[in-house]
């Protein structure tokens, strides 16, 4: 970082997560037969009758002048709709915000509510955004270790342990990012009647709600919480849904006090998002989900595969997750060992060997706050998994 940055950004962490990938296309464009985990984005092309409406979009003059900061009036009563559908929660298109990816929309979230001082409870491992987008508030991102034991579930004892009279709130991901933990809806409501009775805001992050499998459920937290009256904010977004990374578009819905505060902030940083990605998210939220399924379906196969092979590896343990497309294996026991002519001490060493040595790109835990583990996205097609995990396993078994 230059050193006429300012103090603040210059305390500011990488996304580790795109740093991978980017390191990945690069060595890939420069004909290396890289195979890239690390990438939290679905290998499919967005639907088709979503890429019809943006195209027909382009053709609108309308959609050449800017529009309201906080989202056209379709797409917000859209996110109305799609609210109520799978969240169970009864909002106004006042209390929503179209934001430009659900990483703006979280980002946004903390600066609408977070005073320089604060702390917030964030279950580790965790996305790697939270703790730098909550550092840039001026408040303190407290990390609350789960166990693997315990497949990587934060309970109401952990977050009590870790809370504190500045505790303003707690981040809350169901399925998880990088784990692909689903939480016990049981569970789930009494996390938030917890944080009901502490006065603590939930952030809560919904963006892989429709990616669960076998008989694991996602349910909204504000829903089985009542008790926890306007205190907390959801955010979701079209990209892991529908396939629409790189169309941008997010949202966040809250009370209606907060989501007055950030549309101002939004209307004072980017202005309105993209007018045709706006109106393509429209034909997403009001189109069906049989794309959706068909993803989950190659999602589930996938999840299955990844999992199996990464416990044929000698030294790596890994539990099968239950929701998003990620596994997070056990790697600590490779460490220390010598593979390739190689020893790695930690696990963001070993990672930057297997992509020099095999190719073969993944995240290390230090990016998500528990070392000793790699994050592997299954969202690739099935030639290229099965091909990077059999280069894995042969590696550590050359030694």
């Amino acid at each position: 970082m230059s050193t006429r940055a300012s103090h603040l950004l210059a305390g500011l962490a990488p996304s580790a997560t795109l740093a991978v990938d980017a390191k990945a296309k690069a060595l890939k464009a420069a004909g290396e037969p890289v195979i890239g985990y690390g990438a939290g984005e679905p290998d499919f092309p967005t639907p088709a009758h979503i890429v019809a409406a943006a195209e027909a979009a382009c053709l609108n003059p309308a959609n050449y002048k800017y529009t309201p900061t906080a989202g056209i009036a379709e797409l917000r009563e859209a996110i109305v709709t799609k609210t109520k559908r799978d969240s169970g929660l009864d909002i106004t298109a006042s209390q929503t915000l179209v934001t430009n990816g659900g990483k703006h929309a979280v980002a946004t979230a903390f600066m609408s509510v977070l005073n320089p001082g604060d702390e917030v409870l964030v279950p580790a491992p965790f996305w790697t955004t939270y703790p730098e987008a909550i550092y840039l508030t001026g408040a303190k991102a407290v990390p609350v270790l789960t166990s693997e034991a315990k497949g990587f579930r934060v309970t109401v004892d952990d977050l009590e342990r870790a809370r504190t009279p500045k505790t303003k709130m707690l981040v809350f991901v169901s399925p998880s990012n990088p784990t692909g933990a689903v939480v016990a809806p049981s569970d789930v409501a009494a996390i938030g009647a917890w944080a009901a009775e502490h006065d603590i805001w939930v952030l809560c992050d919904e963006i892989y709600e429709h990616l669960v499998y076998g008989s694991a459920q996602h349910v909204s937290l504000p829903t089985v919480s009542p008790s926890l009256g306007d205190r907390w904010i959801v955010v979701n977004g079209v990209a892991k849904t529908y396939a629409m990374t790189g169309w941008r578009i997010g949202w966040m819905v809250g009370p209606a006090d907060i989501m007055e505060a950030a549309v101002n902030y939004q209307s004072q940083t980017t202005s309105n998002i993209s007018n045709i990605s706006q109106r393509a998210a429209v034909a997403a939220l009001t189109g069906d989900l049989t794309a959706v399924a068909e993803m989950r379906s190659a999602f589930d196969r996938r999840r299955q595969t990844m999992t199996k092979m990464l416990n044929g590896i000698d030294g790596v343990s890994c539990a099968e997750p239950e929701g998003a497309f990620y596994c997070y294996p056990n790697v600590s026991a490779l460490l220390g060992r010598s593979l390739g002519g190689h020893v790695a001490n930690t696990s963001a060493e070993l990672a930057t060997i297997l992509l020099d040595q095999i190719k073969v790109a993944v995240v290390p835990g230090e990016a998500f706050g528990t070392p000793g583990y790699f994050r592997l996205s299954y969202a690739l097609g099935d030639a290229d998994l099965a091909e990077g995990l059999e280069r894995f396993r042969s590696f550590v078994n050359a030694g």
